[in-house]
């Protein structure tokens, strides 16, 4: 194993603690997946049937295009799940990270005709940066695939209607907190709406500004790396074997 997919296995373990401590998780199922570094078909899910909680670096299996098992290793994986992962994966080089979700809020937020609302500047984030695609079914077909790719276009997230979230990031850092914004903008959208008052959107031009100034603070103040640093120091001690 190469020093680079030690360090993907060790992160990739890591967004499965996180996710796990932040309550994403959907017991078994859904997955967060990477590419495997120098590779364009191979790379790393989790075992089926593992809590996130359970994630570590060598428990990781490698697969294919396909989702087949290509290390010959002990535990099983659900090759049904790798399917939305796969279409993203195979057409977006800077998608090397994919978090799927079905989190409460999340799925709240997708079964909503409007989608993600302009309500607060956490929200703005995604503004004009959010794609959707309509519900279909459980993603078991491969020819839904097609479709996927074309509706997420070169955007960072998706909300999969009537279904959850998807996130995805060049690295592990970016796509995480690509997820932990996209669910908390979800979160405050449905504490919102649960208070019954009128709702005050932001209007276009002031989500245009707002966008510009996240995207300018991650640019220039490396906000993203120290961000990252905080996450795994919140997993230190408790969920920090996931190295292992």
């Amino acid at each position: 194993m190469t020093p680079e997919e030690q360090k993907t296995r060790e992160e990739l373990a890591a967004c499965y603690r996180l996710a796990a401590k932040h309550r994403f998780t959907d017991l078994i199922y859904t997955h967060i997946t990477a590419r495997v570094p120098g590779s364009d078909n191979h790379f790393l899910i989790n075992p089926y049937g593992w809590r996130w909680e359970e994630i570590t670096a060598t428990s990781l299996v490698k697969i294919d295009t396909e989702g087949n098992k290509i290390d010959g290793g002990p535990h099983r994986v659900n090759p049904a799940g790798f399917t939305i992962h796969s279409a993203v994966h195979m057409n977006r080089h800077d998608a090397a990270w994919i978090m799927h979700t079905h989190t409460r809020a999340g799925v709240a937020v997708s079964c909503m005709e409007e989608g993600l609302l302009p309500l607060n500047q956490i929200s703005l984030q995604f503004h004009n940066r959010i794609a959707y695609h309509e519900f279909e079914g459980i993603a078991l077909d491969l020819e839904e695939r097609e479709r996927i790719v074309a509706d997420f276009g070169t955007h960072p997230v998706m909300i999969l209607r009537n279904h959850g979230l998807i996130a995805t990031g060049r690295s592990a850092a970016e796509m995480f907190s690509h997820m932990f914004y996209l669910e908390r903008s979800c979160e405050i959208q449905i504490a919102a709406l649960s208070t019954g008052r009128s709702l005050k959107m932001i209007d276009e031009a002031i989500s245009d500004r707002v966008h510009g100034q996240y995207v300018q603070m991650n640019e220039e103040d490396g906000d993203l790396a120290l961000e990252w640093a905080a996450h795994l120091r919140s997993i230190e001690g408790v969920g920090s074997d996931y190295r292992s």
